[in-house]
């Protein structure tokens, strides 16, 4: 085909490959199968791409620019190509799970990704289904020159993530957080040409695939036409991690992403440290409850059977890597394990930015204390922790995401505060501002420019917004107790009705009196009707 393919009509055709699914696998696995199909395709088309362009450039026979090809980008057996699988008329799956572990035997850092989802079961995928999306994804060539850009196809991953995302609803929350809010994230963290950004909690890679484009559109922020920035993410669920993979592949970026539960078992290590970073940018799993496992199964393991078992107490939490300095939280509520977990991960002049409930500005107990460890410091009974690290709160829209409708605020912290905001706090209550969807709502373009731009100028010149935003001095959160719940300090600019108590219980008393009539004659009526049992005393 000459015309090259648009982003409009890539996405179509990947959406519809998802109907040829339906009916056959939940949907909320489509994605697992649709995007290993659209790697391989694209492997197999840049792979032939490759060798026709040697053979025109150089001269070259067909078979001598195959094994130029391969002792340059790696091996590609026959079996595992196109035009083989898509001949087969029977047992496609085992074909496809073979071409795919062959891929990665010769690709490390495809290693387990490919293989995370099988195809090989024919009481999930039949023939006849398999051998329809192959035909399918045979309809357009996805090599470079078939492209508008080198990165479209990753462009295309991710409308289908959010599309799948979409589909799956609650569970789309696992692995997507939406685009807009994302942008904002990124948009206040700032990532810079060089830097090194991490996220450990890393869905499918959209704020990592998100920092970088932000780095590529500042002054050096390319170095041979790849994003100036290095990549690195944590993801707990194989499937998710898989697409975390492929997403930044497909983006033509290279990232370094674990698979690992974060909280327990962080992968990024210096020795026996935790590596830091520039940057560091997370939506964890909104309080995650149960959160340290060596303690839940240490907990069951001593369980007596006949006795309703007991809960764990985390304050036995030990933990390697000296993360949970301000204290540990909660069974509950994982959040400012996330948080302080982030913290450890951040060099000492970095910024983070992490999206949590609301919850963690208020609640008191063991979560209280580290919020005011973070605000205040500690004690030198708590190990003289450095305090002052909250650089901004942004309260944001409800039901933005896809698990939940509660309201959720953005965390930036920043290790090393410019002098004109040392012992204060920007906040920002963005609430109000927002698209209204039927199933959720979404920030728009301006909404996120307002937020980032008041954030902005706040940071450089302290400047306010009348119910928007306040540059409040911790002194002030010190007298609400470091109770930090965004209405404390920003007035939305709505006038309460002011409640007259005796006009209002005269009223009720008019309407409690009005109600026993009606009632006395409902009951006059049906006791004609021979419908209610009258008393004869």
């Amino acid at each position: 085909m000459s015309t090259k393919l648009s982003l409009d009509a890539l996405e179509s055709w990947l959406w519809e490959s998802a109907n040829i699914l339906r009916g056959s696998i939940d949907s909320s696995d489509f994605k697992n199968y649709i995007f290993g199909l659209l790697f391989l395709k694209r492997f197999n088309d840049v792979f032939e791409e490759r060798i026709v362009q040697l053979v025109r450039d150089e001269g070259l026979t067909g078979k001598e620019a195959e094994e130029e090809v391969q002792d340059k980008w790696g091996r590609f057996p026959v079996s595992a190509r196109w035009h083989e699988l898509i001949a087969r008329t029977e047992n496609i799956g085992e074909a496809l799970d073979k071409a795919f572990a062959t891929i990665e035997a010769n690709n490390p850092e495809l290693q387990h990704v490919l293989t995370a989802t099988q195809y090989g079961d024919k009481r999930v995928l039949s023939d006849g289904t398999l051998q329809r999306l192959l035909r399918h994804f045979n309809q357009y060539k996805l090599g470079n020159a078939d492209l508008y850009k080198a990165d479209m196809l990753g462009d295309a991953y991710e409308y289908l993530i959010k599309q799948f995302a979409d589909d799956a609803g609650k569970k789309g929350g696992e692995f997507y957080t939406p685009k807009a809010v994302v942008q904002l994230v990124v948009e206040l963290i700032d990532p810079q040409p060089g830097h090194s950004v991490y996220d450990p909690t890393c869905g499918s890679g959209g704020m990592l695939v998100e920092s970088a484009h932000h780095v590529s559109n500042l002054p050096d922020g390319t170095i041979m036409g790849k994003p100036n920035v290095l990549l690195f993410g944590q993801e707990k669920n194989l499937g998710t991690w898989a697409i975390a993979k492929l997403n930044l592949y497909l983006h033509n970026m290279r990232a370094e992403i674990e698979r690992g539960d974060t909280l327990v078992e962080p992968k990024h290590l210096e020795g026996d440290y935790l590596k830091t970073f520039d940057r560091v940018i997370a939506n964890p799993p909104f309080s995650a409850k149960s959160w340290w496992a060596p303690l839940e199964l240490a907990n069951e393991a001593a369980q007596d059977s006949d006795k309703k078992p007991k809960a764990p107490n985390y304050k036995q939490v030990s933990d390697p890597y000296g993360r949970f300095v301000y204290g540990i939280p909660p069974r509950g509520y994982a959040d400012l394990a996330f948080a302080q977990h982030m913290l450890a991960s951040l060099k000492a002049d970095g910024r983070m930015g992490i999206i949590l409930p609301h919850g963690v500005l208020f609640r008191s107990g063991e979560e209280g204390k580290i919020r005011e460890g973070l605000l205040f410091g500690t004690d030198t009974a708590s190990g003289n922790q450095p305090g002052d690290l909250i650089e901004a709160i942004i309260g944001l829209p409800s039901a933005l995401f896809y698990n939940t409708g509660i309201p959720a605020c953005v965390l930036v912290l920043n290790k090393r505060k410019p002098v004109a905001l040392k012992g204060k706090v920007i906040i920002i209550d963005a609430s109000r501002d927002y698209f209204e969807g039927k199933a959720q709502n979404s920030l728009r373009s301006q909404d996120i420019a307002r937020i980032a731009s008041t954030h902005k100028a706040a940071f450089d010149q302290q400047t306010e917004v009348e119910n928007y935003c306040r540059v409040v001095t911790l002194d002030e959160i010190r007298s609400n107790d470091g109770n930090l719940n965004i209405s404390r300090y920003i007035d939305n600019g709505e006038t309460e009705e002011t409640v007259n108590v005796a006009a209002t219980l005269s009223q009720l008393a008019a309407l409690a009196e009005e109600e026993a009539q009606i009632d006395a004659r409902l009951n006059s009526y049906l006791a004609e009707l021979g419908l209610l049992e009258v008393d004869s005393e």
